[in-house]
């Protein structure tokens, strides 16, 4: 495997984080996991790190201002851009303490991408929250840059299997999508009524998803959580209200794991956002943002 894998502790809490994609390998409490694992590349996405845009450009093109872009098609299948500029590149460690480590990169002269910016991520382990993420995003160039931020991990529920889970999310709404391109193709609709609503929690033995849900609403303490849980505890994946949308896929078989897995991706605006505008966000010259998500046990 390529890059340097960073490792933090904090008492019982181990992570690792791989300096190719700035991206997340491994997250255990006590040694049992709570995303997971992989031996060699990260397989389907797992732990990347989705800027300047999460999910899909519908046929690697956007247009913005009178302006056409293209981008590299890196879902040739589906002649899609799929999950921004960063996740297969080098970062460089910013700085580095015991229980923290934090990587940046500065893009410029990306294909279909004429906004030169610089993005930052920290990992940070503590006793009560578990892994917290800090995305930070900064505009070095001289036009308003639009962009959207995503994550990918698998959150692991320790070592019960995913099929003896329940899946509940904060969402209240789902993307449909043309199942050829995976590109929207319609509104929003309610989950309430439907296949699509989890937020009661439903047991994830038989079901399906590569789906898109939004309007995630945040509780009392103002962080949007999901979470995969069981009779003995589980894992939840909570976020800034700026996470708005999330991504669930349920692949049958996560390699080298011989079972089923979940990934849930929290990212701030949709599929094709940067065709429909849709919760972008913007950066005016000089100016950054931040948002935070991160990984609980439930125990």
């Amino acid at each position: 495997m390529t890059g340097e894998q960073l490792e933090i502790t904090c008492g019982d809490a181990r992570a690792v984080v791989n300096t190719v994609g700035a991206s997340l390998r491994a997250f255990e409490v006590a040694g049992v996991p709570y995303v997971e694992t992989y031996a060699d590349e990260p397989p389907m996405g797992a732990g990347a790190v989705l800027v300047p845009w999460p999910n899909r450009v519908a046929g690697a093109t956007w247009t913005r201002d009178g302006g056409t872009h293209h981008l590299e098609a890196t879902e040739a299948a589906r002649g899609n851009a799929i999950h921004g500029l960063v996740r297969r590149a080098e970062w460089t460690v910013a700085s580095r303490s015991a229980d923290s480590v934090t990587l940046r990169i500065d893009v410029s002269g990306a294909q279909g991408w004429p906004f030169p910016f610089r993005t930052t991520i920290s990992y940070t382990l503590d006793d009560d929250s578990g892994l917290t993420v800090t995305h930070g995003v900064h505009n070095r160039g001289e036009l308003d840059m639009p962009f959207g931020v995503g994550t990918h991990p698998y959150p692991r529920p320790g070592n019960v299997d995913v099929d003896e889970c329940v899946l509940t999310l904060a969402a209240r709404t789902v993307l449909p999508v043309d199942l050829e391109t995976m590109i929207p193709n319609s509104e929003p609709i309610e989950v309430v009524g439907t296949d699509y609503d989890f937020s009661a929690g439903r047991a994830l033995r038989d079901v399906e998803l590569d789906t898109a849900f939004g309007g995630c609403r945040p509780g009392a303490d103002g962080l949007v959580r999901h979470s995969v849980s069981h009779g003995d505890g589980g894992v939840v994946v909570w976020a800034d209200p700026s996470f708005g949308w999330v991504q669930v896929f349920t692949p049958g078989e996560f390699p080298g794991k011989g079972a089923r897995a979940v990934a849930i991706e929290p990212m701030t605006c949709p599929p094709n956002a940067l065709n429909t505008g849709v919760d972008l966000l913007w950066l005016s010259p000089d100016e950054s943002w931040t948002g935070r998500w991160g990984i609980t046990p439930l125990v």
